[in-house]
């Protein structure tokens, strides 16, 4: 399988082939197991106050008064502290003790990064995500790409090679989220684009574009290839980072 290399002009240089592991089998259930492992590191582990809920000085009444034993204030006759009462206890609050973090195993895990490498050159998984973009994946740039340093630069590579329309599709899906997240530090929902991945430093100059991940050939994980458990992922290469990929 080859991939054409390009200048950050748009002009085909040559042809190169491609590591074996994008010839791997599409595998969405290991793809789906592995960015849940992933997610789950990062849930915040939450519970309830201990004595939430019973700090009241509701006592039984006993036996011999034809009402039943549940807690109820002193001078009256409301319920407390228990589940069924108006602000009682709740029956089965979360604990910080539960085991958030979902398992999988090692060669599940390299499988479906593999999986996910593939998913990245198939255009039909591509398009079906929602990319839009000319010509055949994967794009695959000269190591010049890496050394762009104004945004504009990259701006100018990306439209040469025919994916820059994703990123404007990504800036244009931003909105504002429905619901309590608004207030919670998120209150902008926006589309995933481009993934861009480099052998050596993150390429800063392009972080601000709507919608891109950029990150390094050791960063890459199968998050950054399925984001939403999703494969198909618009990827954006540079020959360096081809290369050292045949070694992980």
């Amino acid at each position: 399988m080859k991939a054409q290399i390009k200048t950050i002009e748009g002009r085909v240089s040559r042809n190169i082939d491609l590591p074996v592991m994008f010839s791997e089998e599409y595998r969405p259930d290991l793809i789906k197991k592995a960015v849940m492992a992933l997610q789950s590191t990062r849930r915040q582990p939450h519970g309830t106050y201990r004595y939430a809920g019973i700090c009241s000085s509701a006592v039984g009444w006993g036996s011999g008064r034809g009402a039943s034993h549940v807690p109820r204030i002193k001078n009256g006759s409301r319920a407390a502290k228990v589940p069924q009462a108006k602000g009682g206890r709740e029956a089965h609050p979360p604990v910080v003790a539960k085991v958030l973090v979902k398992q999988i195993n090692q060669k599940e895990k390299q499988k479906a990064f593999r999986s996910a490498i593939a998913a990245s050159i198939q255009e039909e998984l591509v398009r079906k995500r929602g990319h839009l973009f000319d010509g055949a994946v994967p794009v695959v740039f000269e190591d010049k790409f890496e050394t762009l340093s104004r945004t504009q630069d990259v701006i100018s590579a990306l439209t040469a090679a025919g994916v820059f329309q994703d990123v404007e599709r990504a800036k244009e899906s931003r909105k504002v989220r429905a619901g309590r997240g608004k207030m919670r530090g998120r209150r902008y929902k926006q589309r995933k684009s481009l993934l861009i991945v480099t052998a050596g430093s993150p390429l800063r100059s392009a972080r601000n574009l709507a919608g891109v991940d950029v990150v390094t050939i050791d960063q890459l994980n199968v998050e950054h290839l399925a984001p939403g458990m999703q494969a198909g992922r618009l990827t954006v290469w540079t020959e360096s980072a081809l290369t050292r990929l045949e070694g992980k």
